[in-house]
């Protein structure tokens, strides 16, 4: 049935934002609406400059009788830079202090919108690179890995300790935690990561750096490739023969004083380490 500019802008919009880094051709917009390419070039036009002018992301046209519009979402520097500062105010709340020296972040990690700004924000720092799927442990990094996910458009992968009959066979490495001290183990079903597959590692907070080098390892072990490691937070004061140039932090907590119920976070090196030139 042939629809209205109105109606067509609104149903591309969605079918674009549900389809990030996908190769969609013009003549399957001029079929799904009845209309000239022509037309559904001018409406990609409007589509264009208003995702670029909104920050929502970047519409490009690729010609040629293989070519069409890929949709690849990201955040401006300046929509990255605002919500740096203003969750810095949230995560300074005295009562986020966990013994151990651990902060609450549950909260704030199951938080929809909030996800999905951390989502836009990792996978613009990766945007393009060439990533096949992204990995995190149980169980809070899930949230965070389902949103990065989403928008790059490829599968997660979940690193569990404990084993789960439905996941089959699994390929295990022990790791030493840079929190505890101690050797633990964790698994991979063999069926959930290809040999070659480039490897995007995300988690909420990294203390030590142990279970990074956990996952890292077992990336070694499937044949995969790691590409990089971002986490929402991260210790300060971390080992810097742990922390290498891989990692990337959205916020550093600087100093927990549990006595006086006092956190200092710092903003962490991802507005330095992501190049924001393609969105903006």
């Amino acid at each position: 049935m042939k629809t209205r500019r109105s109606e067509r802008l609104i149903d591309m919009t969605r079918y674009l934002l549900e389809r990030p880094h996908t190769l969609i051709s013009l003549a399957f917009f001029a079929d799904r609406y009845e209309s000239a390419k022509s037309s559904i070039s001018e409406d990609l036009g409007i589509l264009r400059r208003t995702f670029m002018i909104r920050g929502t992301g970047v519409l490009e046209t690729l010609p040629g009788a293989g070519g069409g519009v890929i949709f690849t979402p990201g955040i401006s520097k300046k929509e990255a830079t605002e919500f740096i500062e203003k969750v810095s105010q949230r995560l300074v709340e005295p009562n986020r202090i966990l013994p151990g020296g651990y902060l609450y972040l549950t909260d704030l990690l199951a938080e929809p919108n909030l996800l999905r700004t951390i989502g836009r924000m990792i996978a613009t720092q990766y945007s393009q690179s060439s990533i096949d799927v992204v990995m995190t442990v149980a169980t809070k990094g899930i949230p965070i890995a389902q949103s990065v996910a989403e928008f790059l458009n490829i599968p997660f992968v979940i690193v569990r300790r404990d084993s789960k009959i439905t996941e089959g066979s699994t390929i295990s490495v022990n790791y030493a935690s840079g929190s505890s001290d101690r050797v633990e183990k964790m698994e991979l079903s063999k069926r959930s990561l290809d040999e070659g597959s480039r490897v995007l590692v995300v988690d909420d907070f990294m203390k030590g750096g142990g279970t990074i080098n956990g996952m890292r390892s077992l990336i070694e072990e499937f044949n995969a490739i790691f590409v990089g490691v971002t986490v929402f937070a991260e210790n300060a004061l971390i080992d810097p023969e742990v922390r290498d140039g891989d990692v990337t932090s959205i916020f550093k907590v600087s100093n927990i004083d549990m006595e006086n119920k006092v956190i200092k976070i710092d903003p962490g090196d991802y507005l330095a380490k992501t190049d924001f030139s393609y969105f903006e």
